[in-house]
């Protein structure tokens, strides 16, 4: 089911624009969330269905998309997809993946040279692959006047000292030779740390675990608050219960002592919480519940 969409709204004085290029049924959900059990699914039903759950197939309903927001003049991407024509042989559904990503973002408004920054909130290939795009024989950035924001951890983890994450997968090479390394010949990327602010309104702020350099981008202005968690969460059933980890988290002690973090700030200070993948609306309200957390009601 291909969904290309593009939904607004304002978050304090900042814009956000969420750029949907295909939504749908994905991944088993047994697979995507294997700690989640049969029952997890079945027991919230009516409200995971139909937006994060096909029951009929038992797939997890996920969306590629990326975030755009407008602050202090500028243009910020929040991951960029997979990206076209790449050799993806250990993930075949983005294997010579072609979509018209740039064609939504163009109808949203944005064209590659209005943007300015790019975030990846992490090294994963369904999220760095519209850094570069196709020119000749080679990659180039396909946001020519941006520069492109990279966890340090993650580049040196899935970078040619490292062999590529450690040699875990043949598709950890091609992706940064085809999505990271291009903006290293071209002097467009940075490499950050810790916490590393954008603007008055935009601060990164490391949360390793699904990968060593996972971040958040954390979103406060004028009294309203967001924080785009990239893959923390897949699905909501991490939030109800945050040891939850998905299949692609290659720390799962890591990934789980950050989620809980993450989302206790978000119930305490009512942030809104942006997933990289979450379908239906795309976002999510938390609350606390006991030990753990429950969705809140969008008003």
């Amino acid at each position: 089911m291909t969904q290309e969409s593009a939904q607004r709204m304002v978050v304090g004085d900042v814009e956000v624009i969420r750029v949907v290029e295909w939504q749908g049924p994905f991944a088993a959900a047994g697979e995507l969330v294997p700690s989640a059990g049969e029952e997890t699914w079945k027991d919230n039903e009516d409200w995971l269905a139909p937006d994060h759950w096909d029951p009929e197939s038992d797939r997890a309903v996920m969306a590629l998309q990326t975030w755009v927001l407008r602050s202090g003049g500028r243009t910020i991407l929040v991951d960029t997809g997979v990206g076209n024509g790449r050799e993806r042989p250990g993930a075949p559904q983005f294997h010579h993946w072609q979509g018209d990503f740039l064609g939504v973002l163009e109808r949203a408004g944005v064209r590659p040279e209005d943007v300015d920054v790019v975030v990846n909130t992490h090294v994963h290939a369904d999220h760095v692959g519209w850094n570069t795009r196709a020119e000749g024989r080679g990659w180039v950035p396909t946001f020519p006047n941006a520069e492109y924001l990279v966890p340090a951890a993650d580049d040196a983890h899935f970078g040619p000292d490292n062999a590529y994450g450690g040699g875990r997968s043949q598709s950890d090479r091609f992706v940064y030779e085809d999505s990271v390394a291009p903006l290293h010949r071209e002097g467009r990327i940075v490499l950050w740390d810790g916490v590393h602010r954008i603007d008055e309104h935009l601060t990164l702020e490391s949360a390793p675990g699904h990968t060593p350099g996972s971040a958040v981008l954390r979103l406060a202005s004028e009294g309203e608050r967001a924080v785009f968690v990239g893959d923390l969460l897949h699905s909501p059933v991490q939030i109800l219960d945050p040891t939850h980890n998905s299949c692609f988290c290659l720390d799962p002690r890591g990934a789980s002592a950050s989620r809980r973090r993450i989302l206790e700030r978000a119930a305490d200070e009512r942030e809104l919480v942006v997933p990289a993948h979450f379908g239906g609306s795309g976002i999510a309200e938390v609350r606390r519940e006991g030990s753990g957390f429950r969705l809140g009601v969008r008003r």
